[in-house]
């Protein structure tokens, strides 16, 4: 075992792990040991390729397959330098103040989280897009919705210098999107933070983690890790668990805290999501352009969001009900499709939760309550509803029977598609921002840490990223995890004398 001392040691570099490095930064001028551990590779620029399957290898868990224990939705979610920033879109939304203010978390303002999320948003270049990168997907969207009596709104978008490749889930090819892998990260590692990829924290010890370095595959994408492969024990003044919603409770599940904090894992929240089509009479561009420029939020009155998207054949392929020729059909008809994507707001219960299996690894279970389905299926009428209004010939509707409704039963969308229709394993859901399982609040019997991701009863332990939603924010999490981030960072900073003590 590989000994080492930091005064910081942040576990995981996406939005909070890349936020609280770059925050903590000026902490190297002042003779501090920073140190960033991320479990993905870090990617060469030319990496890039845009290539789907190949990129989903080198970016997602599991490939972007990792699978609830139910086997019933698949969870996306990044493992690389940059975390989950590398492989979003980049919509950057503010958290509604309806939402923080329902969390009801003592100590967090919702003026205070805004301030912040603005922040980042200026230092990330969020921005309305051009006109010229707006696809036909996208104004048929704006169109249909605004015939289909439903407001759609453009996205803001962290992006410097688009050349609108659509690649933005696969990594950008032209690294305009500006995640933590393009902003915090390296100014951060100028600053003198290092960044050790390829290394997994498998436990939690007192002041201290245990990591596994690995080696770099044979053909795989990334650099080999800045440390040579093995055991290390890095012992630290402070730690900050920044692996996600499903990777920070994991990792205090396996290294024994959750006799202590018996929420650790509870609340886990996301999006369930899936991808709906239908057919036009005539080509679509979709695959050129940046393909999530606009969305319709219905979270508060009816639960679901719709997002604007294009996701690749072998995707898209997957998401579709049935087999044989009619979804052969369908796919054969891809340059004419017209994408939607359906997002559920669900809540926290308590069935949904982040788990450990007998070796340690993180399982994710989760059972579609009745209000998350009523919440798909009315998202799907109104999906379906914008596609005819925009002109499409024909709509796919995972939650439909039949499943392919043609222009001439437009009329009859509350008949045909219904909660009845959804049966877990045959409608493909995936979700992505995931939340929760770390939640804030007022101690240990309703939370992990309180309002500055301090973890009860452990003051050299911190959280800094999503895990710390109470419930769902209902909106893309990014901004909102960084301005909790900058949170937990100040809090490390006003804390540093009893924390780190004499330089």
């Amino acid at each position: 075992m590989i000994e080492k001392r930091y005064d910081v040691v942040i576990v995981g570099s996406g939005a909070g792990g890349g936020t609280v490095a770059a925050e903590l930064a000026a902490l190297c001028g002042a003779g501090r040991r920073v140190l960033v551990l991320e479990q993905g590779p870090r990617l060469l620029g030319h990496e890039f390729t845009g290539r789907e399957l190949e990129m989903a290898d080198a970016l997602y868990e599991d490939r972007g397959g990792f699978l609830t224990a139910q086997g019933t939705m698949t969870l996306a979610f990044g493992r690389a330098y940059g975390g989950s920033t590398v492989v979003y879109t980049g919509t950057s939304l503010t958290a509604p103040e309806r939402v923080i203010r329902g969390w009801d978390v003592p100590g967090l303002d919702h003026a205070d989280l805004v301030r912040r999320s603005r922040k980042y948003a200026e230092q990330n270049n969020v921005h309305l897009l051009e006109g010229e990168l707006l696809n036909e997907n996208n104004r048929l969207f704006v169109e249909g919705a605004a015939k289909a009596g439903y407001l759609a709104e453009q996205f803001p978008l962290n992006l410097r210098g688009c050349k609108g490749s659509s690649l933005c889930n696969l990594g950008c090819p032209n690294l305009a999107k500006q995640g933590t892998h393009r902003v915090q990260l390296p100014a951060a590692e100028r600053a003198g933070v290092e960044v050790v990829t390829r290394a997994e924290v498998r436990r939690v010890e007192e002041r201290a983690v245990l990591v596994r370095v690995t080696t770099r595959p044979e053909g795989a994408k990334g650099s080999a890790s800045e440390w040579e492969p093995g055991e290390y024990r890095v012992r630290a003044k402070v730690v900050v668990l920044a692996g996600g919603a499903v990777g920070t409770p994991a990792l205090l599940l396996r290294s024994g805290l959750g006799l202590r904090l018996p929420r650790i894992g509870a609340g886990f929240t996301c999006h369930p999501a899936h991808i709906l089509v239908a057919e036009h009479d005539r080509a679509i561009t979709n695959d050129v352009g940046h393909p999530k420029s606009f969305y319709v939020d219905r979270a508060a009155d009816e639960g679901f969001v719709l997002e604007t998207c294009m996701y690749f054949p072998f995707t898209t392929a997957k998401n579709l009900t049935g087999f044989g020729a009619e979804h052969s059909a369908l796919m054969r008809a891809f340059p004419r499709l017209q994408m939607i994507l359906v997002l559920a707001c669900d809540k926290a219960v308590p069935q949904n939760r982040v788990a450990v299996d007998a070796e340690g690894k993180p399982v994710v279970h989760y059972a579609f309550t009745e209000e998350t389905v009523a919440a798909m299926v009315r998202a799907t009428r109104a999906s379906a509803r914008i596609f005819f209004a925009a002109g499409a010939l024909r709509v796919h509707a995972p939650e439909a029977e039949p499943t392919l409704i043609e222009r001439r039963d437009a009329g009859r969308l509350d008949e045909l598609i219904a909660a009845r229709h959804f049966k877990t394993g045959k409608v493909s859901v995936s979700a992505a921002h995931l939340m929760g399982g770390c939640g804030m609040g007022r101690g240990v019997e309703d939370s992990v840490t309180d309002a500055w991701g301090r973890v009860h009863g452990v003051p050299w332990l911190r959280v800094a990223d999503a895990s710390l939603f109470p419930d769902s924010l209902e909106i893309n999490p990014y901004l909102t995890i960084m301005g909790l981030a900058d949170r937990v960072a100040e809090g490390i900073r006003g804390d540093a004398a009893a924390l780190l003590g004499a330089a």
